[in-house]
């Protein structure tokens, strides 16, 4: 980025989920970039520190499994509370089972599988909206992908 460009994100406050490794990771990387003031959650919360650490005051970070509600309400209010309010929500953290036949699958893989990659959404979308209706308005990015961390 040179000098002269402005910063895509200055003034704003991000939350990235998942944010440990892979996409959350570069997502959160590249926000830091533009400027934004982010929220860094994932439910490792060692390797998310490990992330955040070149970061300094622009990175919060919070251990937060995303599947339970008081856990997601306590990221969004960790993030007005730092920064003010939340702009953007990245809901990137996602698992999956090892690779095996869908009939090897246990009802509880499964549950697991559900509530974080897709009730967490529905939990960060109660959680933000109310937020992001005071600043004006947001935005919420939803991520998938054929690849996960395993259970």
């Amino acid at each position: 980025m040179s000098q002269n460009q402005p910063m895509k994100l200055e003034g704003k406050v991000a939350i990235v989920t998942g944010a440990a490794s892979g996409f959350g990771r570069a997502i959160a990387e590249r926000f830091v970039l533009e400027g934004a003031k982010l929220v860094m959650a994932d439910i490792n919360g060692e390797g998310v520190s490990e992330v955040a650490s070149g970061y300094g005051d622009n990175a919060l970070v919070v251990t937060c499994d995303v599947s339970q509600k008081a856990d997601v309400d306590a990221l969004v209010r960790a993030a007005a509370e730092a920064f003010g309010g939340v702009d953007i929500m990245v809901n990137n953290a996602g698992i999956t089972h090892d690779n095996q036949p869908l009939l090897d699958v246990t009802e509880a893989e499964f549950d697991r599988i559900y509530a974080v990659n897709v009730k967490s959404i529905y939990l960060a979308t109660l959680a933000v909206v109310p937020r992001m209706e005071k600043r004006g308005g947001g935005v919420i990015i939803n991520t998938a992908s054929t690849h996960t961390s395993p259970l």
